[in-house]
């Protein structure tokens, strides 16, 4: 169990960095077909992760109560969308393709704002990682260890695109391959410390675990809408991005079940 935990930790991390580490391989620019269809495609994956792994299991935990099975994941959803606000109009940062900085005013570096822009989308998907290896470690009903391995692996895959999707920009704006490529990396080094947070509060968070899913669900569902669907659909190519959202989505229902 120890060990499946550590890897099912850094499996996320390891797939951002393998996205990032693309700055070697590319030019100093993502095509905009590309980028269209990565966007699309983390899309996918994060939503099926959210329904299958998250939500289902969250009103499965309460099928017991009947038809208010729905409310904590009602409730966990809705306060997970609502602390994903929070955290994007306080910290300053800087979307792919936009001059125009959010959230707080602060003078920070453009290259440090991208950084904190992804950072925010890798937040939730930590949570979610550590939710779920806390349901399984503490033998919660409807939660195995292979689930929790498949929510780890489908965000890891997800990040690929991610990862390469802040470091490109990154080259692009001046910066060294290396710098990059650590950079790129170091956005995804929330979702492990996200993980392990949630994983030390696990015997406080138990009794709570379904809000807790389903807040981990609302985080993700939030990047989604604000900022992935957004970014994947504006201007051309945008069919692109539908075709990568069916095809993350379907990958991700698959592992689920499969490995569920």
């Amino acid at each position: 169990m120890t060990t499946t935990l550590i890897i099912g930790l850094l499996i996320p991390l390891l797939g951002t960095m393998l996205g990032s580490a693309f700055v070697f391989l590319m030019k100093n620019e993502m095509s905009e077909r590309l980028q269209k269809s990565l966007l699309g495609f983390a899309s996918g994956v994060m939503v099926a992760a959210s329904v299958w792994s998250l939500l289902i299991p969250a009103m499965d935990m309460g099928s017991d109560s009947g038809r208010w099975a729905v409310l904590p994941a009602a409730v966990g959803f809705l306060l997970g969308m609502e602390f994903l606000l929070l955290i994007d109009e306080l910290t300053p940062h800087l979307h792919i393709g936009t001059d125009k900085p959010e959230g707080m005013r602060a003078h920070l570096s453009k290259t440090v704002m991208l950084a904190l822009a992804v950072t925010i989308h890798n937040l939730p998907e930590g949570m979610a990682v550590g939710v779920v290896f806390a349901g399984a470690g503490n033998g919660a009903a409807h939660i195995s260890l292979a689930s929790a391995v498949a929510v780890s692996l489908g965000i890891a895959i997800q990040n690929i695109p991610e990862g390469a999707i802040i470091s490109m920009p990154m080259r692009a704006a001046g910066n060294s391959r290396w710098r990059s490529f650590i950079l790129g990396s170091l956005s995804g080094a929330v979702e492990p410390v996200g993980a392990v947070a949630v994983l030390l509060l696990a015997s406080l968070l138990m009794p709570v675990l379904p809000y807790m899913l389903a807040f981990a669900a609302g985080a993700m569902f939030y990047v989604v809408v604000e900022e992935l669907i957004p970014e994947a659909s504006a201007g051309k190519h945008s069919n692109l991005s539908t075709i990568g959202f069916a095809v993350g989505f379907v990958l991700m229902m698959v592992l689920d079940v499969v490995m569920g």
